[in-house]
């Protein structure tokens, strides 16, 4: 049921619209958003299958990237089954509660994930400024822990924020999200109460996350190449930069969308909303697209380990 713009109620369900504007190519844009969750999900899985039984991947950057995996297929599959279903079958209900479990998965998630960006750039620190000490420093137990924090501090920071729009916001506008799922803003926006904590908290977090956690993997890596300057010779400078390429292409690869997508939603105000929301879409999905190839592609061992695993597969045909 929907009401009228000039009343409040109390949904127990809402109604995600897709992509505004384009309704009428929600088929058409089924084929792209369904091939690339696919190819997401496939580079991913094949990333966790091959440094399982490689042994020779069994270190801690590795092991960083099989978290890295485990978070983008949560973050993917998040999102696209449903955006498929309001594609494909027009099913544009979802429950309250299920929208606050989507909310809390892409959000949470999206953290842990800069968490886990932040760990690699102190595995490259440690392994780059003090190599010596690296396997005796980042053992599996730290690269545990430190997975395991940067999951805490996800849930930590971004668990209150479908608490405080179960407690605080019951009253809403309309139960319609102009959106394909249900994000934070969208839908605070629709609340009929204050939102004033939810926007300063929403904000604080956002703050805390992208801006600190960019600052300190853009402080480790500065102290990483003054020490690649101090080597000798040119050719050992690119080898150990070499080391490092796939993990800033993988920070480039999650932050730039997410800032393209910020600053689009913060201050370009003439830009339709199909490309705000194409955008919001694009930021949770081609990191999961782009990180298997990333690493399986700048990384020799995980392209050998596939090129085996390929020809293996031809010779028994």
């Amino acid at each position: 049921m929907f009401v009228s713009n000039n009343a409040c109620l109390v949904p127990t369900t809402f109604w995600l619209m897709g992509i505004p504007g384009l309704e009428s190519l929600h088929i058409w844009l089924s084929i792209p958003f369904s091939s690339m969750y696919l190819v997401a999900v496939v580079g991913n899985v094949t990333i966790l299958a091959v440094v399982k039984v490689e042994c020779s991947l069994h270190q801690p950057m590795y092991f960083f990237l099989c978290m890295l995996a485990i978070i983008d297929l949560v973050l993917s599959t998040s999102t696209m089954p449903k955006l498929l279903a309001i594609f494909w079958f027009g099913a544009h209900n979802i429950d309250l509660d299920a929208c606050l479990a989507q909310m809390f998965f892409i959000h949470c998630f999206a953290t842990v994930e800069s968490g886990i960006f932040l760990a690699m750039a102190f595995d490259r620190y440690v392994a780059i400024c003090d190599p010596l000490r690296h396997t005796l420093v980042l053992t599996r137990t730290v690269v545990g822990h430190l997975g395991l924090a940067a999951l805490l501090r996800g849930v930590l920071y971004i668990g209150p924020l479908p608490l405080m729009i179960r407690l605080r916001l019951s009253l809403y506008r309309t139960q319609i999200i102009a959106h394909s799922y249900c994000e934070h803003m969208a839908v605070v926006t629709l609340a009929c109460g204050d939102t004033t904590v939810n926007n300063l908290y929403g904000m604080g977090i956002g703050f805390l996350v992208l801006i600190l956690d960019s600052l300190a993997i853009t402080a480790s890596y500065v102290m990483i190449f003054r020490a690649v300057m101090g080597l000798a010779t040119p050719e050992a400078r690119l080898k150990t930069l070499g080391t490092c390429s796939s993990h800033i292409c993988a920070i480039l690869v999650f932050y730039i969308p997410i800032a393209v997508s910020s600053l689009t939603h913060h201050f370009g105000h003439h830009v339709p909303p199909h490309i705000h929301i194409l955008l919001a879409n694009f930021y949770l999905l081609i990191p999961p697209l782009l990180n298997p190839v990333v690493y399986a592609v700048r990384t020799k061992q995980i392209r050998e380990r596939l090129l085996h695993i390929l020809k293996t597969m031809a010779q028994t045909k």
